[in-house]
């Protein structure tokens, strides 16, 4: 299934349109999908929240029409059926927490997102942390439950006895398995932030499975 997200995204955002090309990137349109699927949302409050302009928000939405995720009337924009079901199946795999400062957090606003059985696409930590920097995060933190202990590759082969803090901040926002996976991610604007912990999860969706 998570493949198939990322898949499906890229695609929506490729496809083409009359007009200039699309200013915006399937990270904008999953974030899209994850506000909407919190409430209704107007064309223009949508634009602020994702960072781009009014035109590329307008072909964001007419993408997503058009793959039957989302419906518009007078309230503003909204998921279909459709939507939250595709909203449901990335939401088994992936779930984001807003984490308070620990010892690998260093920025204003930081993100966690666990990312259920993907241990296996984890190598160095080093694509999370690029893909991350490379929309802008200040980096990314990438942490693993490897028999039955959380380590961060080449870094750690027992977070809480080497970052406590963080390790109980984890623990306590969610239930983690083995083979799990959690991404930390921060920046000192809230919506680098975002973006970056979504950038670092896709590199995990190669194939993760439930």
């Amino acid at each position: 299934m998570p493949n198939k997200v990322k898949q499906f995204l890229e695609k929506i955002v490729k496809e083409k349109a009359p007009g200039p090309a699309a200013t915006f990137s399937a990270l904008h349109m999953l974030r899209a999908i994850e506000l909407l699927a919190e409430k209704h949302v107007g064309r223009n409050k949508l634009a602020k929240e994702l960072g781009i302009g009014e035109g590329a928000v307008r072909t964001l939405i007419s993408r997503l029409k058009e793959a039957g995720l989302l419906s518009t009337s007078k309230t503003g924009c909204a998921l279909t059926s459709r939507g939250l079901d595709f909203w449901r199946d990335y939401s088994k795999v992936f779930r984001k927490f807003s984490i308070e400062t620990n010892e690998l957090t260093h920025a204003k606003y930081n993100f966690a997102m666990l990312a259920k059985n993907c241990g296996h696409n984890v190598k160095s930590g080093m694509e999370q942390r690029d893909a991350a920097v490379k929309v802008g995060a200040e980096g990314a933190t990438t942490i693993v439950l490897k028999n039955g202990q959380l380590m961060i590759p080449s870094v750690s082969d027992n977070l809480l006895r080497d970052f406590p803090n963080a390790a109980k901040q984890i623990t306590g926002l969610m239930r983690l398995e083995e083979n799990d996976v959690v991404v930390i991610c921060g920046s000192d604007r809230l919506d680098l932030a975002e973006y970056g912990v979504l950038a670092a999860a896709l590199t995990l969706i190669k194939d993760c499975h439930q």
